[in-house]
């Protein structure tokens, strides 16, 4: 009778014991199977990671490409702020860097070339009120009716029509001013000449996108 408890028991005993192992396996398993997964699940994430800074970086180069092309119609501000979000992306790619080095080179001609061109514009419009002032002069000291005429003719090409607006400031504190009754270009030089003097300096000119004077404010002298 001693015998069969103790062959029971053992038999109990190895029972629970495989079934320990059992469970140490499946949880080993399982564990194992974890692992693999989290594994697979970092690669395919690096994988897409890397895919998505690939189409980044053909982005990037392609919008690169476009501002080194003389015909792209965008204007210098509008280049500086595309390079400026490509170069913000720090993609860090060899060809990217390359065409970012030579935007930038382009671009800065490009800055240099508009100051001097408005420098230039400066210079010219300068020039041309200069003029304008030497024309009241001329017409006014003409000592001819034919002589102011061609005068008057000649300072009328400066303006985009023979209507332009002409204001005389009669007063002015800081910013306000108080002007005369406006008239035009056309009826000022008329005036000049009848008077036969020149009694008002230019104040301000404002000018169309062709050059021309659109506007003239003269003050008295």
């Amino acid at each position: 009778m001693s015998t069969k408890r103790k062959t029971s028991k053992i038999k109990i005993n190895l029972s629970l014991s495989n079934l320990i192992i059992v469970l140490m396996i499946t949880v080993f398993s399982i564990g194992a199977s974890g692992c693999k997964s989290q594994k697979k699940l970092a690669k395919e994430a690096a994988q897409k990671e890397a895919e998505a800074k690939a189409i980044q970086i053909e982005k990037a180069k392609a919008e690169l490409v476009k501002l080194l092309d003389d015909d792209n119609g965008m204007s210098l501000e509008e280049k500086e702020r595309v390079l400026n979000r490509v170069k913000s992306m720090n993609l860090n790619d060899t060809e990217v860097n390359r065409l970012i080095a030579q935007v930038e080179t382009k671009l800065a001609a490009e800055r240099e070339a508009l100051a001097a061109n408005e420098s230039s514009g400066d210079g010219e419009m300068k020039n041309l009120e200069q003029r304008l002032g030497q024309y009241f002069q001329a017409i006014a000291n003409a000592s001819s009716v034919s002589g102011a005429n061609k005068s008057i003719n000649e300072a009328l090409n400066l303006f985009s029509s023979p209507d332009a607006l002409v204001l005389i400031i009669i007063s002015k504190s800081g910013d306000v001013k108080d002007y005369d009754r406006p008239t035009t270009i056309k009826k000022y030089l008329e005036y000049v000449k009848d008077q036969k003097k020149s009694i008002n300096a230019i104040d301000n000119v404002i000018y169309d996108s062709q050059g021309k004077i659109k506007e003239l404010e003269l003050i008295k002298k």
